[in-house]
């Protein structure tokens, strides 16, 4: 009888292969002969499993995106009694990637906003996933404010503090910033802003 083959497990395995390559030298680095190496299968698998690169890129990317995603979901489950701006600097964090242990996942997530700027297949993935999280800190900004308590457009907030954690992925992972330093620039941005609370 033929040998089964889970095709989502395999997947998943050279998405893994695509990062780890990514974070050795870029995603210039990654070919479809390393990856299948990488990942230990034949050319032929990774091609049945990916029509094109840019199809297997588009799945790693994903892969990226739902790993973050679900750190921030996460610290947002993990108490349900904390507040909507302790949730937010919880989001916040986890998407700046400013943990050592993420230094990885950092570098490739950058790898892939590099090539996101010359394809747009890629751009349209990572703007949805900017879309999603920028929903996600509209929402808890506006939570944070409380009842009856005035905060102007909430979502140009969530806009800066979403640009600002993205940024700071970068200060840290060139060594512009400490991880330390870089904490210290979110936690400052999120106490000015419950400061204008009640000011535009």
């Amino acid at each position: 009888m033929p040998r089964q083959v889970d095709h989502e497990g395999r997947r998943r395995r050279i998405a893994e292969a695509v990062c780890a390559l990514a974070d050795e030298s870029g995603l210039e680095g990654v070919t479809l002969r390393d990856v299948a190496d990488r990942a230990q299968v034949s050319m032929g698998a990774v091609q049945r499993c990916f029509r094109t690169k840019e199809e297997m890129l588009l799945f790693a990317l994903g892969r990226i995106g739902d790993r973050i995603g679900e750190r921030v979901r996460a610290r947002l489950v993990r108490s349900p009694a904390q507040s909507a701006g302790t949730a937010l600097g919880h989001a916040a964090t986890e998407i700046a990637l400013l943990r050592g242990e993420h230094r990885a996942e950092a570098r490739v997530w950058l790898a892939f906003l590099a090539q996101a700027a010359v394809s747009e297949p890629l751009a349209r993935a990572v703007r949805a996933n900017y879309a999603a999280l920028q929903d996600v800190f509209t929402r808890l900004v506006a939570e944070a404010a409380g009842d009856g308590a005035a905060l102007p457009d909430p979502a140009r907030r969530a806009r800066t503090l979403l640009a600002l954690a993205d940024g700071l992925t970068a200060h840290v992972l060139i060594g512009h910033l400490t991880e330390n330093q870089a904490q210290d620039v979110l936690h400052a941005h999120l106490a000015a802003l419950w400061e204008g609370v009640n000011t535009p």
